[in-house]
């Protein structure tokens, strides 16, 4: 909590535990069901496992947190001092997140201000780290949403993935697309846009799809200053060459951060999947 305001998100973010610790920001988790097994997202299940359940072909399935879930958080930060709680999601076109805080937030005993980012990963983080700098910084209530949906409006995410099957199959991407990349051997590069995953290029080996998810980055970068996540699922050395590029390569680079995506995106994206999400400041 920031004097007066608590910012609260969800474990989709993916913030590094430091930058949870630091901003004092508070992540709701996800549900992944592995079999008949509940785990949450971020303290019961790992990447490593969940990489390993898909390679097996597994069932894994995702779900929201309960209103209940958001309920007790915002009461612990009311409970805590704060007197109005920032509290952003991951797009509504991807889970009931959103939907879940929103109701949650109708009781709570201090203004709520839920707010759909139309994003995830660390485009949310970042939009969560802006809201908290902003609270610090001793910003009103109205600010801090303020400053979180002009930062998604600031941040892209393009990604790649090694086959549009888990997206088909969480329902995320139309089964013809996924379709047509299986038939033409296709490797494709996604964006999120209004909320949702579409298809930005289709190229035809993983290198050259990699190469152009590098080149892609660096226009949308230019010269500007940017924070830039890489992520992946599986893939620790294509994400590390990947940082390392975009490090010599981005002259405005402010902060650059690495992860494992967690079990929730990864379960809809499989292993190999590598990813840039990029934050204009």
């Amino acid at each position: 909590m920031h004097g007066r305001l608590a910012i609260i998100t969800d474990s989709t973010a993916y913030l590094p535990p430091e930058a949870l610790r630091r901003h004092r920001i508070e992540a709701v988790p996800l549900t992944v069901v592995l079999g008949d097994e509940a785990l949450e997202e971020g303290t019961e299940i790992s990447a490593r496992s969940l990489a390993t359940a898909l390679r097996e072909r597994r069932p894994v399935t995702t779900s929201r947190p309960s209103p209940d879930m958001f309920a007790r958080a915002y009461r612990a930060a009311a409970g805590s001092g704060a007197e109005g709680i920032v509290s952003l999601h991951l797009s509504a076109e991807f889970s009931g997140t959103y939907d879940a805080a929103a109701r949650a937030a109708k009781d709570a005993p201090v203004p709520v201000r839920v707010v759909d980012t139309g994003v995830v990963a660390m485009a949310l983080g970042f939009c969560a780290l802006a809201a908290a700098e902003t609270a610090e910084a001793g910003g009103s209530l109205d600010e801090a949403v303020s400053a979180a949906t002009k930062t998604a409006e600031r941040t892209s995410a393009v990604f790649y993935v090694d086959t549009l099957d888990y997206l088909r199959r969480g329902g995320r991407i139309g089964a013809a697309q996924a379709l047509l990349g299986s038939a033409l051997a296709v490797k494709p590069l996604l964006e999120i846009a209004d909320g949702r995953i579409g298809m930005l290029e289709k190229v035809r080996t993983a290198s050259r799809a990699i190469a152009r998810l590098e080149e892609i980055v660096l226009e949308r970068a230019g010269e500007a200053r940017v924070d830039i996540a890489v992520h992946h699922l599986a893939a620790a050395e294509r994400a590390d060459q990947l940082a390392q590029r975009l490090r010599e390569r981005v002259p405005g680079l402010r902060e650059l951060h690495v992860s494992e995506v967690g079990a929730v995106i990864g379960a809809h994206t499989g292993p190999g999947l590598l990813g840039a999400v990029l934050s204009l400041r």
